[in-house]
């Protein structure tokens, strides 16, 4: 049985995500439909790409990836599908996908005339998953392209003995997720947010203080900043793109 997961910025409060949803159970009625979120931040593409890049590989081979956060939608952008990892991917061509590297393969899907300008989410997309999870090639549903736009998410750099980096996505709690490893870190080095001491890396929110700040490994891999109790982002007044150093 396939699965398909769902990733837009289309929220609840509308129809849109049922829409998807019954265009996909019309094409593929056995399949399983996984919502990874929906309330991705309107157009944020790289909220999108951080979400998916952490989310795929949680799910087995032969998973069918629907993302759609498509500020483009209805110009001349490509709409991709892919494949990599055993795993099938269907997004816009406006960098979502380039955490999967120049390494997967790639198609651009053809619009067709009927598809409304304003939802490929429905008329192109769900079709297009639902035709793989019925066993459909993904070489059948468009052209081979190997210049798919590639805005992958930044990576830390070196200044002197500090590693800087940045927030690159801010969740629900106003957690400030990074993209520092703690692997290229010193023991005990201090973590510094937008300029603010977060102290050295903790294990968990409960080792500092309510109303303290902590610097920890998040359960995707890097170093987060969070409020014990309480919000960063808004704390601190800070989001994507503020400067970490260790």
């Amino acid at each position: 049985m396939a699965i398909i997961t769902l990733l837009t910025d289309f929220g609840t409060s509308d129809s849109y995500v049922a829409e998807m949803k019954g265009v996909l159970s019309t094409y593929a009625p056995n399949a399983t439909l996984v919502d990874i979120t929906h309330e991705v931040s309107p157009g944020e593409v790289r909220a999108a790409q951080y979400i998916l890049s952490r989310t795929w590989m949680f799910f087995p081979e032969g998973t069918i990836y629907v993302a759609v956060v498509d500020a483009g939608v209805g110009t001349d952008r490509r709409v991709l599908g892919a494949t990599r990892f055993g795993r099938y991917f269907l997004a816009p061509d406006n960098g979502l996908l380039s955490f999967l590297s120049l390494n997967a393969t790639f198609i651009s899907i053809p619009v067709l005339p009927e598809a409304a300008a304003t939802f490929h989410g429905r008329d192109v997309f769900a079709p297009a998953a639902g035709v793989l999870a019925k066993g459909g090639s993904l070489e059948s549903l468009g052209t081979a392209i190997t210049d798919p736009l590639y805005l992958p998410l930044p990576i830390p750099t070196t200044d002197g003995n500090s590693v800087v980096g940045e927030v690159i996505y801010v969740d629900r709690f106003g957690t400030l997720i990074s993209n520092v490893s703690p692997s290229a870190l010193t023991p005990g080095a201090s973590i510094r947010v937008g300029g603010v001491d977060a102290g050295p890396l903790r294990r968990t929110f409960g080792d500092v203080a309510s109303g303290a700040l902590v610097a920890f490994t998040g359960s995707g891999g890097t170093v987060e900043i969070a409020v014990r109790d309480g919000n960063a982002m808004r704390l601190l007044g800070l989001s994507v793109g503020a400067e970490v150093r260790a």
